[in-house]
C-alpha cells in the first residue's frame, strides 16, 4: 500500500532509519577494525539489520514509500555490506573477490539505474533476487566476522567459507543480469514484468 503524499517526501521515518543505518557504519568499522571488539561490532550490525527491517515494515504498513527511500534504502544496504566486507578483507583475503564483484555490480547497476530513472522518472522496487543476495551477503559477512580465524584452522570451516563466497558471487552475478535486463527493457519503453 503506497500513499501518494509520501512519494516525493524526503523526511519520513523510513528515510531517517535508512540514514541512521549509514551512520552506524562508522561505529561498526571503528569497533571491528580499530578496537577489535567483534561482539560490539556485531551488536551494531544487528541494530542496523533490525532498523532495516523496521524501516521496510513502516514504509509498507503505513504507506510511507517514497522515491528517496527507494534509493536511500539500497544505498544504506550496499554501504553497510561494503563496510563489512572491506573490514573482513584485512583478515580474510578471499573477501577481496566478493568486495570487487559487489562494487563492480553496484557501479554498473547504478549507472544503468540512473539512465532508467532519467527516462522513466520513477525508482523501482527491489526484486526477490536482490533481497536474497543481500541476505546471503550479510550471512556470509557475519559468519566470517565471527569465525574468520577458524576458516584458516579447520578444513571444514574453510570449505563452508568457500561455499558461502561462491554462493555470494553466483547470486550477485544472477541479480546483476536480472536487474540489467529489467532496466534495459524499461529504457526501451517496455513495461516492467
Amino acid at each position: 500500500m503506497e500513499n501518494a503524499k509520501y512519494k516525493y517526501k524526503v523526511i519520513t521515518i523510513p528515510n531517517i532509519l535508512s540514514f541512521f543505518r549509514m551512520v552506524l557504519i562508522v561505529p561498526f568499522v571503528w569497533l571491528y577494525s580499530f578496537r577489535e571488539n567483534t561482539f560490539w561490532a556485531l551488536f551494531v550490525l544487528g541494530v542496523s539489520g533490525v532498523s532495516d527491517v523496521v524501516d521496510g515494515f513502516i514504509a509498507r504498513r503505513f504507506g510511507m514509500v517514497s522515491n528517496v527511500g527507494r534509493i536511500l534504502d539500497p544505498i544504506a544496504d550496499k554501504l553497510t555490506q561494503i563496510a563489512v566486507l572491506v573490514c573482513l578483507c584485512l583478515k580474510c583475503s578471499r573477501m577481496i573477490i566478493v568486495v570487487s564483484v559487489l562494487v563492480a555490480k553496484e557501479l554498473a547497476n547504478g549507472i544503468i539505474g540512473l539512465v532508467m530513472m532519467h527516462i522513466n522518472r520513477d525508482s523501482l522496487d527491489a526484486k526477490w533476487h536482490g533481497k536474497l543476495t543481500t541476505v546471503v551477503i550479510y550471512f556470509t559477512g557475519v559468519f566470517h566476522l565471527i569465525w574468520w580465524e577458524k576458516v584458516y584452522e579447520s578444513s571444514a570451516m574453510n570449505i563452508i567459507s568457500w561455499i558461502m563466497v561462491g554462493l555470494c558471487l553466483a547470486l550477485m552475478v544472477y541479480s546483476f543480469v536480472m536487474y540489467t535486463i529489467r532496466n534495459v527493457r524499461i529504457i526501451h519503453g517496455q513495461k516492467e514484468e
